[in-house]
C-alpha cells in the first residue's frame, strides 16, 4: 500500500463504473428485446444505487482529502500511480479508436455516446498520472490529495448524471457537456 489518496479514489471510482456497466449490461438486454421500451424499475434503482455509490465516493474523497492537506499526509511513493495511470491512457486510446471506428461502420449514437464516456475516464487516467508524477518529481504531498480533488470532481459529475437518468432528464451514456436531455 502506497497510502495515495488519489490511486485509491481512481480505483473505487473505477470500481462504481463497473457497477455501473452491470446496469448497461441490463438495459442493452432490454433494448434487444423491446427498443421502444422506457427504463425500467431496476434501471432506475440501478442508476440511483450507482449515484450514490458516486457521491459517497466524492464526500470520502474531498474528506479525506482536506484531512491529509491538514495534517502533512504524505504518500510513500506514487509509482503505482503512474503505472496505472499510463497503462490506461493506453488502454482507454485503444478503445476511443476502435470504438469510434466500430460506430461510425454501425452509424450507432449510443456507441459514439459510450466513446464520449470512454474519453471522460481517460480525462480520470490523465488526473491520477499528473497528480502522480507531481507528487514523484516534487515531493509535495498535497498535490496527492488536489489529485484527489479532481478525481472526486468527475465522481460528483458522474453522481448527478445517473441520477438525472434515473429521472429520465438526461439520454445520453457519458459525462461530457456534449449530453442532451429531453
Amino acid at each position: 500500500n502506497d497510502e495515495t489518496l488519489s490511486l485509491f479514489g481512481f480505483g473505487l471510482d473505477s470500481f462504481v463504473e463497473v457497477m455501473s456497466g452491470l446496469g448497461i449490461l441490463h438495459f442493452v438486454m432490454r433494448l434487444q428485446k423491446n427498443p421502444s421500451e422506457n427504463a425500467d424499475v431496476f434501471e432506475r434503482r440501478a442508476l440511483r444505487i450507482t449515484g450514490s455509490a458516486f457521491y459517497i465516493l466524492t464526500g470520502g474523497l474531498v474528506v479525506t482529502s482536506i484531512h491529509n492537506m491538514w495534517i502533512g499526509h504524505q504518500p510513500i511513493t506514487t509509482f503505482w500511480g503512474v503505472v496505472i495511470a499510463a497503462v490506461s491512457i493506453v488502454s482507454m486510446w485503444l478503445l476511443i479508436h476502435f470504438k469510434v471506428q466500430v460506430a461510425r461502420q454501425l452509424n450507432s449514437a449510443a456507441l459514439l455516446a459510450d466513446a464520449n464516456c470512454t474519453k471522460a475516464c481517460m480525462y480520470l487516467s490523465f488526473t491520477l498520472l499528473i497528480a502522480s508524477l507531481g507528487y514523484t518529481f516534487t515531493g509535495i504531498g498535497w498535490i496527492d490529495s488536489l489529485g484527489a480533488l479532481a478525481i472526486a470532481y468527475f465522481a460528483l459529475k458522474e453522481g448527478r448524471e445517473a441520477f438525472e437518468k434515473a429521472r429520465g432528464e438526461l439520454n445520453c451514456a457519458c459525462v461530457s457537456d456534449t449530453c442532451a436531455t429531453d
